[in-house]
Formats: structure tokens, sequence, C-alpha cells
């Protein structure tokens, strides 16, 4: 009989080895499973000790953000105001921007306004400023800076007018010129009444009479 030798064959790694080898793949797992026992809960905590940090942060900013001013003016941009007088004829108010008054909230201020008498008949009766006024509780309109009056008959320039919603009547105390139907009318004072329909001119007034 032969006998038959339990010696390793050339490349192949012994049974020494090989646990050699197992164990230390068990260490590093070992210390992986370590590092992640300890890196986690404090990874987890970082995360909770973050999002506590913000709550607290934006319920502070919120307690100290500066209140909005319950005084402040309010605004509205292109506004449009359509209304009747005593008689059921209308009217419209517009501007590029309206302001109501912190102090009395009953007067609106007007930049650039365009008030237009009349506006269902064949010869409404456009009036606009630089600026203007208008009392909501006696609903009249002051009209100033560079005030323009054109309609059916005639334009005409002033500095300031005053207009009744009510009545429909438009006065003015300051000097007036224009082109009417007539010809060219300068005079120290003015009303218009019946929707444009009637111009009355008074004080100093002067006429230049063109041929028809």
């Amino acid at each position: 009989m032969s006998a038959v030798s339990d010696i390793p064959l050339p490349g192949t790694p012994s049974g020494g080895a090989s646990r050699r080898a197992s164990i230390q793949r068990w260490r590093r797992r070992s210390r992986l499973i370590r590092l992640l026992r300890v890196a986690l809960p404090a990874l987890i905590g970082a995360i909770l000790l973050g999002l506590g940090a913000s709550v607290v942060y934006n319920a502070f900013a919120s307690r100290t953000a500066p209140a909005r001013d319950s005084n402040a003016p309010i605004r509205l941009v292109n506004p449009h105001f359509v209304g009747r007088d005593a008689h059921g004829k209308p009217f419209l108010l517009t501007s590029v921007t309206a302001t109501r008054d912190p102090q009395n909230y009953q007067r609106v201020y007007l930049d650039r306004p365009t008030l237009t008498l009349d506006t269902d008949g064949p010869d409404p009766l456009h009036i606009t400023g630089g600026s203007g006024i208008f009392h909501e509780d006696t609903g009249k309109l002051e009209v100033s800076k560079g005030v323009r009056m054109s309609g059916a008959r005639g334009s005409f320039a002033t500095d300031s007018s005053l207009f009744d919603t009510k009545t429909q009547e438009l006065v003015g105390s300051a000097s007036v010129q224009g082109l009417g139907s007539l010809g060219e009318i300068q005079a120290k004072s003015y009303g218009v009444y019946d929707n444009g329909a009637r111009m009355v001119f008074s004080g100093a007034v002067h006429t230049r009479l063109q041929p028809k």
C-alpha cells in the first residue's frame, strides 16, 4: 500500500491562512459596526438639534418682526369711480393712483385725475389735472395743477376747479382762458352747468369773436 500525505498543493492557501483571513474580515466588519453605532446616533442628534434651533429661530423672528402700521395709507393703482348725480346723469372719475388720507378716510388724494361728465351723452366734457382731492363725505372733487377742460363747446385751461358730484356743477375761482364756440375767451371765474351744456364766465371777461 502506498502512503497518502496531507501536503497542500502549491498556490493553494493553507487552512491556517484561510482562518486568519476570515478573522481579519470579521474584525473589519466589527470595527465598522462599532463606528456606525456611534456615528448614526450622533448624526440623528445633530439633525434633531438643527430642527429645534430652526423652530426656535423662526418663532423668535416672527415675534420680533415689525408689525405693519395699521395707519399706513391705502393706495390704489388706476382706480375707476363711477357715479350718478341727483338727476341720474352719469360721470366717470379715473386717476393714475388714489391714496386715502390715513388721518381722514373721507379724503382721497388723486394723481393726474380725469373726470368725464355725461359719459352716456353725445358730447361728454373731460376735465384733467395734475392732482386732485376727492371728499367722499361731501361728494366734491378738487382738481388742480394745470386743469384742462375739453368738450364740444371748446377747450379751456385754468389753475383749479371744484366739481360737485351731486349737482354735477363745476366751478372755479381762478382765471380761465381758452377757445370756445364763439372764439377766444378770458375770465376771472367760471361755472359749468347742466353736464357741460351751459358755461358761464364772469369777472373781467374778454372775448375775441371768430367769424364763421
